[in-house]
């Protein structure tokens, strides 16, 4: 993509105002506890202290609404607590431009680190670095300074108290992200009625488990129904694919697969509904048809051998779906996913940031750099130029840079937006009006509800909210009122272009690392169908919980991929390694992959089952040969699978008790012979100036490849 694109792409993205589903009453919420503070704070002590207690609710409210399982008052006295002692701290070097430069490099050199935790971490980090820059210019003394960071952290406490007072939807996140999960499955059993090889996207699933991460508290306090329906969702999966797949499962033709339809419309149907019931904490009623297909007597004379079992345990765990959706099930047995409190949290936090400091390519460093060193130059420009308040530079910086280049060069367009609509509005009204303190404090209430309530829509609208919100709050305290439209637009202009000159100077480029991210997904999927071949090689001594942790490991490799794949989609970068149709074709081999290991684990032996021995020989020369084909792949080389293809060939003449081992493995050779196609296609490819985008589908594989592949 050449920089013209990718810059009208990114602008295109950061001006787009998507339709979300609001949460008035959280933002309404939100607004109540900043009203709260900016009344009592002008009250007692006056518009300078009300303003910086306006900020620290403000942020604490903003925390509170980060994508995050986290219990929101902690969020809120976490982000409230460390704004006081940034702010104190910016103030006891604010009157020595060296010194406070210097600390504002630190403070966002380690708030671009944070991104290494995570994005809530870093969101958090990043506004409490924009926020001092604001409010270092309110106090007038070190006594004062002390008095506005205790109001800060003041504002924080009442934001997370009536968080706990007046909770919205308790475990609503958390009951939304299992239902999606749910639903999604659904929708996969609908489609597989159509196309059997339908694909599945994992994201609801990682986002469901991250959600049941509870600390010990929590586990004690959740809901019944929250507590072991998405590990027997998870264990649906598979079952669904075997039953549907005519490798595998069902014949192609005939009343078998009529009735394996019928039994995947009844899944659909029993699924929504335990996502209808868990997500609005109601009972869960089956209709009378679905009931029935599933409880059909005539199933095991209709369907024979591994359909058969299929369609049998799937009716077992819908039954168990369905009670545990209405809180009924037994799942004491089963210990809950135990999320570290933020206390324990602290030593991890410092290893994974001292982690990247030794990366040197790593883009969390690198973004940590370009935001210490923009964040400093800002500063020291706002400082030089004759506007005044020239915080409004860093301030515009730190707040649109984020580690990806798309994400920074849409917010920067998107702040600039916002910027002009939101200064503009305020300001006038501001110059016209002339509002006093109460007023202006009432209308910057009112900002920061609608950005509260459009905070999901788009970063443009945002902005503009946001906008408002500091000019009303700088007009309360009396700072500020002399600077016109034009210095505060040209000031966050020249914010935003810094931020965008700094990513295009000291890149992060996704696109030379897909080879990279393409030999981990190989590396992780490959190690997953070695673990499921090795089951049926000693059922009897074999551990599950490899399987179980093979398949985490896999599924975290494809949302990377996917993730990096989407990044270097808008990078203005020429490809170097793996051009677009050739990503496609691989993401296409290994998705194929991925989904004859679930196959197969729909499908896992009993302990009493006869051993396959010949399966362990499968599985060591699968697992040797994907860990040799992913350094091919780093190292620019076509990788080949003679290895596998050579044990499969002496299997042939053994015999195997179970077909759905023998036919897996052949599926698996298959996608692994796809993948060298793409990637062989890619090497004989001659290199031209602009990336072919035409799609050339896998020809060394014995079997086509489906349109819309599955995945595990």
């Amino acid at each position: 993509m050449t920089w013209l694109r990718a810059l009208y792409a990114t602008a295109r993205s950061g001006l787009t105002i998507e339709r979300r589903r609001l949460e008035p009453l959280i933002a309404l919420r939100g607004a109540a506890g900043l009203a709260l503070v900016v009344l009592l704070s002008l009250a007692i002590f006056g518009p300078a202290v009300a303003a910086s207690s306006a900020f620290g609710a403000y942020q604490a409210a903003i925390a509170s609404f980060q994508r995050s399982w986290r219990a929101r008052p902690v969020l809120a006295l976490l982000s409230g607590g460390t704004l006081a002692v940034s702010t104190f701290l910016g103030y006891l070097s604010g009157v020595h431009t060296a010194l406070f430069t210097t600390l504002i490099a630190l403070w966002a050199f380690v708030a671009g680190l944070a991104w290494a935790v995570g994005p809530t971490a870093g969101i958090i980090a990043a506004s409490n670095v924009a926020m001092m820059l604001v409010t270092v210019t309110l106090p007038t003394s070190v006594p004062a300074a002390a008095g506005h960071a205790a109001i800060i952290a003041c504002g924080a406490v009442i934001q997370a108290g009536l968080i706990v007072l007046f909770p919205i939807r308790r475990w609503g996140a958390q009951r939304d992200a299992l239902a999606d999960a749910l639903a999604a499955e659904a929708d996969y059993a609908r489609r597989l009625r159509h196309d059997p090889v339908a694909p599945f996207d994992p994201e609801p699933f990682v986002r469901a488990r991250s959600a049941a991460a509870v600390t010990r508290r929590q586990a004690r306090r959740r809901p019944a129904e929250l507590h072991g329906t998405r590990g027997l969702a998870e264990r649906i999966r598979p079952v669904l694919a075997s039953l549907a797949d005519p490798a595998v499962g069902a014949a192609a033709d005939g009343p078998e697969r009529q009735r394996v339809r019928e039994l995947l419309a009844a899944a659909a149907s029993v699924l929504d509904t335990a996502a209808h019931a868990v997500r609005h904490g109601e009972p869960v009623v089956i209709s009378a048809p679905a009931l029935s297909v599933l409880e059909a007597p005539d199933n095991a004379d209709v369907l024979t051998g591994p359909a058969r079992r299929a369609a049998a345990r799937l009716a077992a765990l819908l039954r168990d779906v369905v009670e545990t959706a209405q809180g009924e099930g037994t799942t004491t047995d089963t210990e809950p996913l135990l999320r570290p409190t933020l206390v324990r949290m602290a030593p991890v936090v410092v290893r994974t940031m001292r982690k990247e400091l030794h990366s040197h390519d790593s883009p969390v460093l690198r973004h940590a750099i370009r935001t210490a060193v923009v964040a400093a130059v800002g500063y020291l420009i706002g400082f030089v130029l004759p506007f005044g308040h020239g915080y409004w530079v860093p301030l515009a910086s730190v707040m649109v840079m984020r580690p990806a280049f798309a994400q920074t060069y849409g917010r920067a367009v998107a702040r600039f937006g916002g910027t002009l609509v939101g200064v503009s509005v305020a300001t006038t009204v501001v110059q016209l009006a002339h509002p006093g303190p109460y007023p202006s404090g009432a209308l910057a209430v009112v900002c920061a509800g609608l950005m509260f309530l459009l905070m999901r829509t788009g970063y443009a609208a945002s902005s503009a909210c946001i906008s408002a919100y500091v000019v009303f709050l700088l007009g309360m305290s009396g700072l500020g009122v002399g600077q016109t439209v034009r210095d505060r637009v040209l000031l966050t202009l020249i914010g935003g272009l810094l931020a965008m000159i700094a990513y295009a100077v000291y890149p992060a480029w996704e696109t030379p690392r897909l080879r990279n991210r393409l030999a981990d997904w190989l590396l992780a999927d490959g190690r997953y169908a070695a673990a499921v071949v090795a089951q049926y090689a000693d059922p009897a001594g074999a551990r599950r919980t490899d399987v179980r942790e093979a398949v985490l490991a896999a599924r975290t490799a494809r949302i990377a991929w996917q993730e990096a794949l989407e990044r270097a989609t808008h990078e203005p970068v020429r490809h170097r390694g793996l051009s677009r149709s050739a990503a496609a074709d691989a993401e296409q081999a290994m998705v194929q992959l991925g989904r004859a290991a679930m196959l197969m684990e729909a499908h896992l032996p009993s302990r009493s089952t006869t051993p396959v021995p010949a399966a362990r020989d499968v599985a060591d020369a699968l697992l040797h040969a994907v860990e040799r084909g992913a350094k091919d792949i780093r190292q620019r080389r076509v990788p080949h699978w003679d290895e596998v293809r050579e044990n499969l060939a002496v299997w042939d003449g053994e015999g195997v008790p179970d077909e759905v081992v023998r036919s897996g493995v052949g599926l698996l050779l298959d996608a692994l012979d796809e993948l060298t196609a793409a990637l062989d296609q890619e090497a004989t490819r001659p290199r031209s100036g602009s990336d072919q985008t035409s799609r050339t589908g896998p020809e060394s594989s014995g079997r086509p490849s489906p349109e819309r592949p599955g995945e595990p």
